[in-house]
């Protein structure tokens, strides 16, 4: 076989390849490059979130990728529809339960200008909160987040500045 035909191969080959890639990461997967502190210590600035679009059913502790004023910010699901939530002076209270969260060691509080509670979560929305509770940009600011606001769940990250 002459040496341009098995060029064309590999070159078809090498195009497949990233066909298929590119494929899979539009539709199944998807990176963020996470740009702000609100899930540090657990997510820090910096860091290459990798995350499933294809997600059936999102549950309470679920770390989820979503849009925020044509943004992607990452949080954690607190709560789910039909869930009441609070914060009180005892903090984060779910269904009536205070929520004690491991790795969350700054106080629930509410934010000024922010939503009112008690409330109860819509059908197909979700109430997520950053780790950082100091800083976060969260749902106690902007409410509830419909799950077609949703890109996907994290499934893996790439530490990239320090440890």
């Amino acid at each position: 076989m002459p040496l341009w035909k098995d060029l064309l191969q590999l070159l078809l080959k090498v195009v497949f390849i990233a066909v298929a890639i590119a494929a899979v990461f539009t539709f199944v997967f998807g990176a963020y490059r996470v740009t702000d502190t609100s899930m540090s210590p657990s997510i820090k600035d910096g860091d290459l979130v990798l995350y499933y679009r294809l997600h059936t059913k999102l549950h309470a502790q679920d770390v989820v990728v979503l849009d925020y004023e044509g943004a992607a910010t990452a949080g954690r699901i607190v709560a789910v529809a039909g869930d009441k939530v609070d914060i009180t002076s005892d903090g984060l209270m779910v269904n009536g339960s205070h929520q004690v969260e491991q790795g969350i060691v700054q106080e629930t509080t509410q934010v000024s200008g922010g939503v009112t509670f008690p409330l109860t979560v819509p059908a197909g929305s979700v109430f997520v909160l950053g780790d950082n509770r100091g800083t976060a940009v969260d749902s106690r600011i902007f409410g509830c987040v419909p799950e077609h606001n949703i890109y996907g769940q994290v499934m893996g990250l790439f530490r990239r500045r320090g440890i």
